[in-house]
């Protein structure tokens, strides 16, 4: 008994140690990104290697990976893990881990990737409202329950009728990526007849099959424009790589600067990074659109805060958006 446990402590040591992500220099950076024009200007550094020419700048190689994921809950699992140093999700899958670390990994935001409208969409010509969404209906999104659309839908089903329901709509999500989803409900036919997306899926499919039409609009559920997507890291990350870290933000603010100057470049990038065949001047009127603003600074995330809060989602009380991210000077409007 006592060789075999202490046989059981050296494979649990080995095993522990194997789960702790190990040290990495200055100058490593691994970047998570999901689907959608809401990733744009990490697309735009990744182009232009934003990153590397900042990081050069102040004296240090940056190497850059990007990796290519779907849904809030698997890119926090990365990044936990230590697999990925920097996630790409959106405003509900931060606060979620940011809650969940606090006091340890301390996870916060790093910056905004700009404001962009999320749309609720259906093929169904008997829904024209969330009022009308039935068992036989189902909503594809990236990640039932915890993604950026699945909260979003609880917000508004809150607002409704009232917190007690809202997940009212959970048993209904279906988790699918952009891509496949926004094929399903071109095509039709299939179970899916729902899809809360991100731009440019829901533009393909309103302009791609007569039947779509609009449910939900984000900005509506958060009272105007709100961050859609959010880059976030580990406390330790930060303070290990303050180069490497001060790249980024330099590199995104230059990506910024770059979108707003030549869209017509973002849009080209966009579609050479993503190996995209969506129209282009269907992208280029995303990108010029009113209701996008690509920018840093978190905007409106505080009501989705308190939501979460509220419902016991998170049980950290944020006190302002000022809890949830850095203190970067960008950062300084977060709310």
């Amino acid at each position: 008994m006592l060789r075999h446990l202490k046989k059981s402590a050296v494979v649990f040591a080995i095993a522990a140690s194997l789960a702790v992500p190990t040290a990495r220099a200055e100058g490593q950076l691994r970047i998570a990104e999901q689907f959608g024009i809401i990733y744009l200007l990490l697309n735009v550094a990744q182009d232009q290697k934003l990153v590397e020419k900042h990081g050069k700048a102040l004296g240090v190689d940056v190497k850059v990976e990007f990796v290519k994921l779907s849904g809030g809950a698997s890119i926090n699992e990365a990044l936990l893990s230590g697999s990925i140093d920097v996630a790409g999700a959106g405003v509900g899958p931060m606060l979620t881990i940011w809650d969940r670390t606090r006091g340890r990994q301390n996870v916060r935001a790093v910056a905004s990737l700009g404001n962009l409208p999320y749309e609720l969409v259906t093929n169904n010509p008997a829904v024209r409202s969330i009022d009308d969404l039935t068992d036989k209906d189902r909503i594809a999104l990236p990640a039932s329950g915890v993604s950026m659309q699945s909260r979003l839908l609880q917000l508004a089903s809150a607002k409704k009728w009232g917190d007690a329901q809202y997940n009212k709509f959970d048993k209904l999500q279906v988790a699918l990526a952009h891509p496949e989803a926004t094929a399903a409900m071109l095509k039709g036919g299939s179970e899916i007849s729902a899809h809360f997306s991100s731009p440019p899926f829901q533009q393909q499919e309103l302009a791609g099959n007569p039947a779509v039409h609009v449910l939900l609009n984000s900005y509506d559920v958060l009272g105007g424009p709100s961050a859609a997507a959010v880059l976030y890291a580990t406390e330790k990350f930060r303070a290990d790589n303050p180069k490497t870290y001060r790249a980024l933000i330099e590199g995104l603010t230059e990506a910024v600067a770059l979108v707003k100057s030549d869209p017509e470049l973002a849009a080209d990038i966009f579609i050479r990074t993503n190996r995209s065949g969506m129209d282009r001047a269907l992208l280029l009127k995303v990108i010029r659109s009113p209701d996008v603003d690509y920018k840093l600074p978190l905007q409106n995330t505080f009501m989705l805060a308190d939501f979460m809060y509220r419902v016991g989602v998170i049980k950290q009380k944020p006190a302002s958006a000022k809890d949830y991210v850095f203190d970067d000077a960008h950062d300084a409007a977060a709310s």
